[in-house]
C-alpha cells in the first residue's frame, strides 16, 4: 500500500513527461471533497490517502506517495443537474440569479459561463425551474467552487449534506413553493419524459420552448404532446 500525505496542484513544478508517465486514480467529488480516503490506481496499487484537514482534490492535481510515485488524480463522471438559462423565456442574467439562489442554500456549485452544476436535489431543481432554469441530470464530472463548501466541512472531512438546508430554503420562499406545487402534476411524471425544462409560467405567445418545458401547464401538455409553450 502506498502512503500519501502530499499533493502538487495542478501537478505544480513537473515536467509534462512525468505527469504523462504517472498512473491515474479516478474519483468522484463525493470522495475527493475528503481529505482522508482509500483509493485504487491505474496500476492497481492500493492508496491511503493523508492529507491536511480540508484540502480537497481536483481533476488534474498529483499525489505523491511516500516512496516518490506520482498518481494523477482524475474527476470521474457522476450524476449532477446541468443548469442553464432557458433558450427562448430565459436571459443571460438568469444564470446570474439562479447561482445567487444556489449561493444562499450554501450547496456546492461548478461555476461555467454557460451553465451551473449541482449535486442532485428534487427539492433544488424545482426552483431552478420556477426562475426560468432549464435543468437536465447527466453524468459529468464535477469540480465546486471552493467557497461554495468552505466551512461546511465535518469534522470527519465530509461536507454537510444540502438536501435538507435546500428544502428548508425552498419552503421558505413562497415564490418558488407555490411554483412546486402548482406543477406539482407535470413535474411528478418528469422521469417518464426528457429531462430538464424551466418551470416559470409564461403567455403562449411567447412560443414553444421544446419537449417537457416548465412553462407549459398540464392542459397544453395534454393537447400539444412533445411541445413546450407554443401553439
Amino acid at each position: 500500500m502506498l502512503t500519501i500525505h502530499k499533493l502538487l496542484p495542478q501537478g505544480q513544478g513537473l515536467a509534462k513527461v512525468l505527469l504523462q508517465r504517472a498512473a491515474t486514480v479516478e474519483l468522484d467529488w463525493d470522495v475527493r471533497q475528503k481529505s482522508r480516503f482509500a483509493a485504487t490506481d491505474s496500476q492497481g496499487r492500493e492508496l491511503a490517502i493523508f492529507l491536511p484537514r480540508g484540502q480537497a482534490v481536483r481533476g488534474g492535481d498529483v499525489l505523491v506517495a511516500e516512496d516518490g510515485s506520482l498518481i494523477r488524480a482524475i474527476a470521474a463522471p457522476q450524476r449532477v443537474l446541468k443548469i442553464t438559462a432557458c433558450a427562448t423565456h430565459g436571459t443571460a442574467f438568469d444564470l446570474v440569479r439562479a447561482a445567487y439562489h444556489l449561493g444562499n442554500r450554501h450547496v456546492p456549485i461548478e461555476l461555467q459561463p454557460d451553465h451551473l452544476k449541482i449535486e442532485p436535489d428534487h427539492v433544488l431543481a424545482d426552483m431552478l425551474r420556477s426562475l426560468h432554469m432549464t435543468v437536465v441530470a447527466a453524468d459529468l464530472p464535477f469540480e465546486p467552487e471552493g467557497g461554495a463548501y468552505g466551512g461546511h466541512v465535518t469534522h470527519d472531512g465530509h461536507s454537510h449534506h444540502h438536501h435538507s438546508h435546500g428544502a428548508g430554503h425552498a419552503h421558505g420562499h413562497e415564490h418558488a413553493h407555490s411554483h412546486s406545487h402548482s406543477h406539482s402534476h407535470s413535474h411528478d411524471h418528469a422521469p417518464a419524459q426528457p429531462a430538464g425544462g424551466c418551470g416559470h409560467a409564461q403567455p403562449k405567445a411567447q412560443g414553444a420552448c421544446g419537449a417537457n418545458c416548465g412553462h407549459c401547464d398540464h392542459h397544453d401538455r395534454a393537447h400539444h404532446p412533445g411541445q413546450g409553450c407554443g401553439g
